[in-house]
This record gives structure tokens, sequence and C-alpha cells, in this order.
């Protein structure tokens, strides 16, 4: 569809509006830990933000548009699970404490909304151009699918490696040796030098852009309209902070999430080259509507959330039988 001008200055001023009334109400006065109810509170109400645009392009736009719309935001929002696991990683790495945790989380996510949305521009503009990429993305997307298996299988404790950007920043710049409250940069002896919250936030942004190469390609397959592409990555971000501290362990008990990750990724990887087969017009290659990829994408996480629970209450009965009979 054709966006006009208004629309994208009427989203992206609306969803920064809100943003700000969220920073505004949360980060106001003394600096405190995100309470599980401010946090169940917010994502509510980012979810039903979300399925209120979807509600709006369904009006205006019909059914299809909508259909990508919700298909993009629930891809999104699923793999933005699997990066929480990472955020945790580096929280614990540097050691923020829980009061700030929410600030570094909105400034890191923020930086992520803004090159994201460079990305998404320039990922549009190249697959108008070279048609071919869509081949590129499918078989990079079933690739990432085949390594978070993988990966999963390995059974390895994940780590956090820092990024090439994030090694400048620390050799660049004088940093203090711990958090002088919520500051960015701090004056000491007359020297300006930056704090750990500075590094915690170019982590967070940096590393939530890599995860881009997989998410913006995996929208990609999709939809084809930027406009959907960038809404449906920004409803999913502005919801992100919420959601680590409101799922706070349970990630955890989420022990089969990467094997529906790689089962949706590679579903829109294999997606994205038969679309471009069938645009090439090889007879045999099938044309798969949105509403399926809808349907897969929706039960995929459904089953993936509940055999991992089940599985979690499983082993804690299990532990808990072994405890007690090791004590008889």
């Amino acid at each position: 569809m054709t966006v006009p001008m208004w629309a994208w200055i009427a989203v992206i001023g609306g969803l920064l509006l809100v943003l700000a009334i969220d920073l505004w109400i949360v980060d106001r006065g003394e600096a405190r830990e995100f309470s599980m109810r401010q946090a169940g509170f917010w994502v509510t109400f980012y979810v039903i933000l979300a399925a209120l645009f979807g509600v709006l392009l369904w009006a205006t736009e019909g059914p299809g548009k909508a259909g990508e719309f919700f298909a993009g935001y629930i891809t999104e929002y699923s793999l933005s699970i699997d990066n929480l696991f990472i955020f945790f990683i580096i929280m614990s790495r540097f050691a923020v404490p829980k009061a700030y945790q929410h600030k570094v989380l909105l400034v890191g996510i923020l930086l992520a909304l803004v090159m994201r949305g460079v990305f998404i521009a320039l990922g549009a503009a190249a697959l108008e151009r070279f048609s071919w990429l869509f081949y590129v993305f499918g078989a990079f997307l079933v690739y990432t699918a085949i390594n978070l298996v993988r990966g999963h299988m390995k059974d390895d404790e994940e780590d956090f490696n820092e990024n090439a950007l994030l090694r400048w920043v620390r050799r660049a710049f004088p940093t203090t040796e711990g958090f002088v409250g919520s500051k960015v940069t701090v004056k000491i002896d007359g020297k300006r030098m930056v704090t750990p919250m500075l590094i915690v936030m170019v982590a967070i942004g940096t590393t939530d852009l890599l995860f881009a190469l997989d998410s913006i390609p995996a929208i990609f397959g999709l939809t084809k309209d930027p406009f959907i592409v960038f809404t449906a990555n920004a409803f999913a971000l502005m919801g992100l902070r919420q959601l680590y501290f409101l799922l706070g362990g349970l990630l955890q008990r989420l022990v089969y999430i990467s094997y529906g990750l790689a089962f949706i990724l590679g579903f829109i990887g294999v997606k994205l080259i038969m679309e471009a087969l069938h645009a090439s017009e090889v007879s045999w290659a099938p044309e798969i509507p949105i509403s399926v990829s809808l349907g897969v994408i929706g039960a995929t996480m459904v089953i993936t959330t509940v055999a991992s629970l089940l599985k979690s209450r499983s082993d804690a009965r299990k532990g808990e039988e072994s405890s007690r009979s090791g004590a008889s």
C-alpha cells in the first residue's frame, strides 16, 4: 500500500508521545525497581495498542494488510522473547542495579528502533531493485533456523560476546569504576568520563540491532510493505523492556523456545524462496497466503510455550521426588 507522509509522521509521532509518557510516569522521582504490577500494566497496554493499530489497518486497508501486520508483530514479538535471554546476561555481566535496569532497556531499545528504521529503509530499497535478494534472505533464515537448533542441542550456557562497537567505546572513552546513579557521563577531577551505564546502553542497543539480522529478513518474508515492517517492529520493541521484568524467571522455563523460533524462521525462509520462485513464474512453486503464515506462527508459539511449561513442571516434580527420596 502507498502510505502518505502524514501517516508516517502521525504514527512515529504517536509512538514517541506514548514512549515519552511512559518514561515520565515510570522514571519520575527517585530511581526504583520496576514492579510486576507496573510491568503487567504496560505489557498489556502495548499489546492492546498494537491490536488496535491492526484493527485500524483492517478497517482502512482490508484484512490482507491487517493479517500481514499481525503476523509480523507476532513474529517480531516472539523473536524479542529470545532476545531477552541475552539482555539478562548483559545486565548480570555489568551488574546493573535493578533500579536502573528499565532506563538502560529504554535507551537501548530506542537506539535499536532508530537503527532498525535505517535498516528497514535500506532493505526495502534493495529488495525493490534486486529481487534475487529474496533467495538470499530465505536461505539465510533457513541457515539461522538450523543454527538455533544446533545451539540449543549443545546445551551450553549462553554467553554474551562484546561486539566491535562496544569494544571501541571501551577503548575510546575513559570509564568510571562503578555506576554513578543513572548518569551516563560524570566529571571527576575536571576530566569528563563515561559510566558503565553508557556502556550497558550501547551493549543493549547494538546487540538488539544484531538480532535484526534475523528479524528484519523474517518480516520481509511476510510483507513487502515498509510501513508494516516498521510498525510491527516498533510495537514489538516498545513493550520489550516491560516484558523483561514481567517474564523474569519464566524465561528459564521456556526450554523449547529455540525450537519454536527455529521452526518459524525456517518456515518463513522456505516461504520467501517459494514466493521468489513463484514470482519467477516457476509453475510448481506455491504462493503461501498470509492467513496460513499467521496460523502457523501463532500455533507454533502456543505449542512451544505449553510444551515448555509442561516440561519445566515435570522436571520440577522429578526434582522434588528425588530430594524427598534422598532425604529418606
